[in-house]
């Protein structure tokens, strides 16, 4: 049920179970969750997000897929969307947050918006109608950057526990926001 997406250098998939050592270490680099957190993940916290991954899908009919760069087979990141439910003001709950991370070796080589340009083209086709937003720390420029590039505008300034967050939504040529 949850696709697999090609681009020039990378897939989306799945997650599998041996990407777990992968996945853990990348949620261990601080430079990683350093805008997503601030805290590096325990191997436990790392593996209850990794299960959720699939629940997503199920529930919902869409998630994050796992990125492999093809031309080593290596897992890099993760990128796609999600409804946490957040305790976030104001609430973007009921829409596809799209969301992306890449460990400290992947990062500044345009893999982000390569994964994302393929994610939105598949929620394009595939959701025609949901409304896509995203939320990131205003300091993050790196992905503030990404998002403008994948047509994302800013929706609201918001908080999140405790911390100030940037909302975009992305428009889409359906006329859906």
């Amino acid at each position: 049920m949850i696709p697999t997406l090609t681009t020039a250098r990378l897939t989306l998939r799945p997650h599998q179970a041996e990407d777990f050592e992968a996945y853990a270490a990348m949620w261990a680099e601080p430079a990683v969750v350093r805008f997503i957190g601030g805290v590096p993940f325990t191997r436990e916290a790392a593996w209850s997000r990794f299960l959720r991954h699939p629940g997503l899908w199920a529930f919902l009919g869409f998630g994050a897929f796992a990125v492999e760069e093809r031309a080593s087979g290596a897992f890099i990141g993760e990128a796609g969307f999600h409804d946490f439910r957040r305790a976030l003001t104001p609430s973007i709950e009921g829409t596809m947050e799209a969301g992306w991370v890449f460990s400290g070796a992947a990062q500044g080589k345009g893999y982000a918006r390569e994964a994302m340009a393929a994610a939105l083209g598949w929620a394009d086709a595939h959701r025609p109608g949901a409304r896509i937003t995203c939320m990131i720390q205003p300091a993050h420029a790196a992905s503030l950057h990404v998002a403008g590039k994948l047509g994302f505008v800013p929706l609201a300034d918001g908080l999140y526990n405790g911390q100030p967050m940037a909302l975009l939504e992305r428009r889409r040529a359906t006329g859906a926001a």
